[in-house]
């Protein structure tokens, strides 16, 4: 129990220094902008703080299934670090701003091609910022972006190897997927491998989608407010991190469904060659 509640302690510490992390960055923070911060900072850390601190979850999935979680996290967290840096490089350059810019630069140009992801994100911010503003912008698409695909990448290796879910514990579907009723509705491998496919759907959709949706959003409210740096920040971050983690979260569960399958067929298997029934998941 100690050990639980050191690690949720830590867990929320680490929440709050990634939500606080463009305030400390960046040089100029209103005091509204400082107020909201501490206060989500404040709420996630007590969610976390109660999440992992209990034994069982109630909403994150893939707890008990490391290192799941723990990448989104790192791929999230960097982004949003990286991004703090290259805005915080319009009026504070230095070495490290300016080698990360240039990095994101290169990289935004090589990949915004016709009608790509970045192409979109950019067209739908010419309108409302100068030139210099999207190059940084197109800076910070492009880092962003890459980030997320290695996160992806990194995971999908992670299964290639064996890695996830760990051989030395054992899958419980219950404690990593609370949110998933394995008794509702049609056969829990049909609702698995459906829902996995819903997730990579949408994940790849959604870079294409949200550009979209931010142009014709624009009109509801002041431009000049979106592209600020602080606000900058977590829509881009967002915009490279929640289609990743879709991906990821379906093609976890898809890995799941592959295990009760051959789980299944195993139990199957053993049963014929003892001449008797078998137990469903």
């Amino acid at each position: 129990m100690i050990a639980r509640i050191i690690g949720a302690l830590a867990r929320a510490f680490l929440v709050v220094l990634f939500i606080t992390t463009p305030s400390l960055l960046l040089p100029t923070i209103t005091e509204d902008s400082a107020q909201a911060v501490a206060l989500v900072s404040i709420f996630a850390a007590v969610f976390t703080l109660v999440e992992y601190g209990s034994r069982y979850p109630s909403m994150v999935e893939f707890r008990f299934a490391a290192p799941f979680n723990r990448l989104r996290f790192a791929g999230l967290f960097l982004t949003v670090f990286m991004l703090s840096l290259i805005f915080r490089g319009i009026t504070e350059p230095d070495n490290l701003t300016e080698f990360i810019t240039l990095v994101g630069r290169l990289v935004g140009y090589v990949i915004d091609l016709p009608y790509s992801p970045v192409r979109l994100v950019m067209e739908s911010f010419v309108p409302v910022v100068e030139s210099d503003v999207l190059e940084v912008i197109r800076a910070a698409v492009g880092l962003s972006y890459v980030i997320a695909l290695l996160m992806l990448a990194v995971f999908i290796v992670a299964l290639h190897l064996n890695r996830w879910p760990s051989e030395s514990a054992a899958f419980n579907v219950w404690v990593n997927m609370p949110l998933f009723e394995p008794t509702l509705g049609v056969d829990i491998v049909a609702r698995l491998n459906r829902d996995a496919m819903i997730n990579v759907v949408l994940g790849v959709c959604l870079p294409f989608i949200l550009p979209v949706v931010t142009r014709y959003g624009t009109g509801y409210f002041d431009p000049r407010e979106i592209v600020s740096p602080q606000p900058l920040i977590w829509m881009v971050a967002f915009w490279a991190f929640l289609p990743a983690s879709l991906i990821m979260r379906g093609i976890a569960m898809k890995r799941v469904a592959t295990m009760i399958a051959n789980l299944r067929r195993e139990r199957a298997d053993l049963a014929a060659q003892h001449g008797g029934d078998w137990q469903t998941i």
